[in-house]
């Protein structure tokens, strides 16, 4: 490699549980690099694939590495949200999530730090379809980013909002579990981007550790009695994982108590404890784990489960019209699962059982995205959104014009392309069956509808 690791980092990690200087050392020099992906479970199964598929992560259900790294922009069903390029050490949420949640039950979760969406989509796969999953970024370039890879992921039950952790005071008592994958100085994906290291200090440490408190002294109110957080971080630094579980532990009003977590010896999970208040901790080291650095930690907040009510304010939701409703259902699967919302003239189309929270969510909220947004009725029509192309809940109202990998390129690079067809109008590119967005063709050309900010420039 072409950079040396920080000697203050590997002097600060003498202390930590597990650490093998050597062999931490000597795996960051060999450049290897670990591929992983998860599949979307409601999209995808891995016959599909055109990738080459190596081994499952073996603490993921849908997670596997690949031999080598593709070019995922080239791949037509990366676009169509078959699957989620995630690090395999952090998929590892998927275990926490299911030893320390009901999983089965409609649940209400917050991930609080969600971009770019590789923990919002593990966790919409995870939480049962009657769950309602907000998937929050403060930084509003990242929520666009996050947006169109919950769009793409298809799911139904996910409101992607733009708010800082404070906001969610406003939700007091709110949220069965709360994961927090924590800003942190980063030296856990030093093997993955040497570049980082150039940023790294004790001082950034120090930083990132008050930072990691602000968050959590934020968010936590929103958390109710009884409810789960989950706290992470990419960092090796007690100072930001271990002393973080004995702050959480001792901060005067926050009433947490941790979980400790079930682990398999063939794993090579390394598990640490705090030095106050012996608190179990999960550290990922790249020599022993395929995967990068990752530490992960589970608490419960102390109290009896009783969720507060809150009232979604004076003002009424703009429904849209009967008319507008017999339209848009006939676009929806299973559409008495659904009810309909208008935001400004786009038809927003929610799972049923989640819809008054949904409401109360927009009356305190700035939301970046809810649901699927169906798209506008015009004179008895419906322009059809991109969004509804790609969710699952997509009937087969509009039919499917399935195409070549050159056209599909094509396609996702906004070109002109050539469809034969006998029928004319509105359709859905698809390609191994996935669906990839909409064209409406016409006698003598196709008109391309793929969002113009999505297209791949890759040649």
């Amino acid at each position: 490699m072409s950079q040396q690791l920080p000697s203050a980092l590997l002097s600060s990690l003498q202390t930590a549980k597990g650490f093998d200087e050597a062999a931490f050392v000597r795996t960051h020099a060999s450049g290897e690099q670990i591929v992983s992906i998860r599949l979307n479970p409601a999209k995808c199964e891995p016959a599909q694939l055109e990738l080459a598929v190596g081994d499952k992560v073996p603490w993921s259900s849908n997670g596997y590495y690949l031999p080598a790294r593709p070019s995922f922009t080239l791949d037509p069903m990366f676009h169509a949200g078959a699957y989620y390029v995630q690090e395999a050490s952090s998929m590892f949420i998927e275990e926490a999530v299911r030893q320390c949640c009901a999983v089965s039950e409609p649940l209400k979760a917050l991930d609080l730090c969600a971009a770019p969406g590789g923990k919002s989509t593990l966790l919409q796969s995870v939480l049962s379809a009657e769950s309602l999953l907000v998937s929050n970024e403060v930084i509003k370039t990242r929520a666009a980013i996050l947006a169109e890879n919950i769009t793409k992921w298809g799911a139904p039950n996910v409101v992607v909002t733009n708010n800082d952790p404070k906001d969610f005071q406003r939700l007091p008592g709110f949220f069965d579990l709360i994961v927090v994958d924590a800003p942190c100085s980063g030296s856990g994906l030093f093997r993955k981007d040497p570049s980082a290291m150039e940023e790294w200090s004790l001082n950034n440490v120090e930083l990132c550790s008050q930072r990691q408190q602000r968050i959590l002294a934020d968010v936590l109110p929103s958390l109710k009695d009884g409810g789960v957080l989950i706290y992470s971080t990419c960092s090796y630094s007690e100072k930001e994982d271990e002393e973080i579980a004995d702050w959480l532990l001792s901060e005067e009003g926050l009433q947490m108590e941790n979980i400790r977590l079930q682990i398999k010896p063939d794993w090579n999970i390394v598990e640490s404890s705090s030095k106050n208040k012996t608190a179990y901790g999960y550290r990922f080291y790249p020599d022993k784990v395929k995967g990068e650095g990752f530490f992960i930690a589970v608490f419960r907040k102390l109290g009896a489960a009783v969720t507060q009510k809150q009232s979604a304010g004076k003002s009424k939701p703009l429904l849209p019209t009967k008319q507008e409703v017999a339209v848009v259902q006939k676009y929806v699967s299973d559409d008495e699962m659904f009810s309909l919302l208008k935001l400004k003239d786009e038809v927003i189309v929610f799972p049923s059982v989640q819809f008054e929270n949904m409401l109360l969510l927009q009356s305190l909220l700035y939301l970046k995205k809810a649901g699927i947004k169906a798209g506008t009725v015009i004179r008895d029509e419906l322009v059809p959104d991109h969004e509804l192309v790609m969710s699952t809940i997509m009937s087969g109202t509009i039919r499917r014009v399935e195409v070549d990998k050159e056209t599909v390129l094509d396609y996702l690079r906004r070109k002109d392309v050539h469809i034969e067809a006998e029928k004319k109008g509105w359709a859905i590119i698809t390609y191994h069956g996935l669906n990839i967005g909409l064209a409406k063709i016409l006698p003598n050309r196709v008109n391309n509808y793929y969002p113009r900010e999505w297209r791949i420039i890759n040649k």
